[in-house]
């Protein structure tokens, strides 16, 4: 696993407390995993990686009971320093984001923290949970968020930025900021609409009613719901499937979707030329036709 290096906790820090809208340089790089544990500048951030046959995915749980897992400052701190060191760690090739506070996923912003703050600091705070939800969405490996009980406010937001999410049959998905007089401010008004649909979002943004899992289902706002405390085993399950998969083919895979639906077809067919390109010169590649060809399961190294 990965230990943060003090450059990266200084970028951490500048984005938590530059009023202005922030993302790390695309250059940085941290120190490898392997042999270094992951950690997080935040005890109510845990990083757990799988070992054995599930080596490659790796667990985020948030756990902060006594506030429902609210998103305050340390908290919002510990996930950009993880999401930061899992987008360096060439082993990673599945990211789970879990709970470990029963019945809530999480509660959204921390309001208690937020009364605290005069307008200038409250700018700053949203300005880095949206750039923290940014950096999640623009890591090149599948992110799944594993939602049982409330995803509220910046909670929901933060599994729109992950690529699936998956639910428990108690789920209560919610934006409910304009009852507080302000708007999702850390990507909500611009994720919902692309998955649901510009009225559907609209909808529920204007009245910030809650939703539940088995109506979320089917305006495709997320991808599963199972029984109640069912979700993680389920999140496990597709991890796992996709965990097996040529972790270069799903980075390309997840870059040429992503990338491609932001432009007209024409450039969209491009990327995903230049995508397939990549996965052509890979041992990954002829392994797949080997396995293919010996009736074997493959054996991919990333490579």
């Amino acid at each position: 696993m990965v230990v943060f290096s003090s450059i990266s906790k200084r970028f951490c820090n500048q984005a938590l407390n530059d009023p202005k809208p922030y993302l790390l340089p695309s250059g940085l790089q941290l120190q490898s995993i392997r042999t270094l544990l992951l950690q997080s500048a935040s005890e109510s951030v845990k990083v757990h990686r799988h070992s054995d046959a599930d080596y490659g995915i790796i667990q985020i749980n948030m756990d902060r009971p006594e506030a429902k897992n609210a998103l305050g400052k340390d908290m919002l701190r510990g996930l950009l320093n993880s999401f930061e060191a899992i987008s360096t760690d060439p082993t990673a090739n599945v990211l789970m984001i879990c709970s470990s506070v029963s019945r809530v996923f999480c509660a959204g912003a921390d309001l208690k923290e937020r009364l605290t703050m005069n307008v200038s600091e409250v700018r700053a705070t949203v300005n880095s949970l949206r750039s923290t939800f940014s950096f999640l969405e623009a890591l090149q490996i599948p992110t799944i968020a594993v939602i049982e009980g409330a995803a509220l406010g910046g909670g929901l937001e933060m599994a729109l930025s992950c690529d699936l999410r998956i639910c428990g049959e108690d789920a209560k998905l919610a934006l409910p900021e304009t009852g507080l007089a302000v708007i999702p401010g850390a990507g909500g008004t611009q994720r919902l609409p692309r998955l649901v649909g510009k009225s559907i979002a609209k909808e529920l943004i204007f009245t910030g009613r809650k939703i539940s899992a088995r109506d979320a289902l089917p305006i495709g706002l997320i991808n599963y719901y199972v029984p109640a405390g069912e979700a993680y085993s389920k999140a496990l399950e597709v991890a796992r499937d996709i965990n097996q998969k040529g972790p270069v083919a799903i980075r390309m895979a997840k870059r040429a979707i992503n990338e491609g639906l932001e432009v007209n077809m024409a450039s969209a067919l491009g990327v995903e030329e230049d995508c397939y390109e990549q996965t052509l010169h890979t041992n990954d590649r002829l392994e797949g036709l080997a396995a293919f060809a010996e009736k074997r399961k493959p054996l991919y190294k990333g490579k």
